[in-house]
């Protein structure tokens, strides 16, 4: 699905999301899906232009659903990895992450059955909050942990864009991040504090459709009903 011109979302899951980006020498992927969904990843990459094209791998987070076809993205592209700095270990697969918060920890090997391990993976950019990356121009890396410690989303400021991972969710309305999953709940507020002072008309999500119109109101509606 083509949100704007050259921003794909490429549907990786039932409502999960990657997104590829398009200019004129080059592709710039943003997460990957689960495991073992490379092959619809690359046929959807395939529909705007070719796999070894893809120059860049953006990874908003670690978690399964974001990384689990990296590793086969990643070798057949030759693309650099920018993953930020506190989940980097956790891609290269040096440690395993957190696994589900409170009362739900009990139900981690369900988690498991869900979304098998992403395999390790090389990171050749370890990404911190303020970082300029090369894409269309000049786009900002800004550090929104709480659903991870390392969560990341990624903002252009000339398609007046914004790539929010799962620092929140459009999924029966905007909401913060799935709480089940969630690192850290009041991180996760202070990011969409600091994603709602930023000014944007597109948002695109890890879960749930894009806003593309209006999106920086929208956020902001949702940081002031957090408190």
């Amino acid at each position: 699905m083509e949100i704007i011109p050259g921003i794909y979302a490429i549907n990786t899951h039932r409502l999960g999301r990657a997104y590829l980006y398009r200019e004129a020498d080059k592709l710039t992927l943003i997460d990957t899906g689960l495991t073992g969904r490379s092959a619809d990843v690359s046929a959807a990459i395939e529909q705007v232009g070719r796999v070894e094209d893809v120059r860049q791998v953006i990874i908003t987070h670690w978690h399964v659903d974001h990384t689990g076809s990296l590793a086969e993205v990643a070798e057949r592209s030759g693309a650099q990895v920018l993953v930020h700095t506190l989940d980097a270990p956790i891609v290269r697969g040096e440690r395993a992450g957190p696994g589900p918060q409170g009362a739900w920890r009990y139900l981690g090997p369900l988690f498991e059955r869900v979304g098998k391990p992403a395999l390790p993976t090389r990171v050749d950019r370890e990404l911190s909050d303020g970082d300029e990356i090369d894409l269309d121009g000049g786009a900002r890396i800004l550090h929104v942990p709480g659903h991870t410690a390392g969560s990341i989303a990624v903002y252009v400021p000339g398609r007046r864009l914004l790539f929010a991972g799962d620092a929140m969710a459009n999924v029966f309305g905007l909401r913060p991040p799935i709480g089940v999953l969630t690192e850290d709940k009041v991180q996760a507020r202070a990011s969409i504090r600091k994603l709602a002072e930023l000014d944007f008309d597109i948002a695109c999500f890890g879960h749930g459709r894009p806003l593309d119109r209006d999106a920086s109101r929208a956020v902001r509606r949702l940081a002031e009903r957090l408190g």
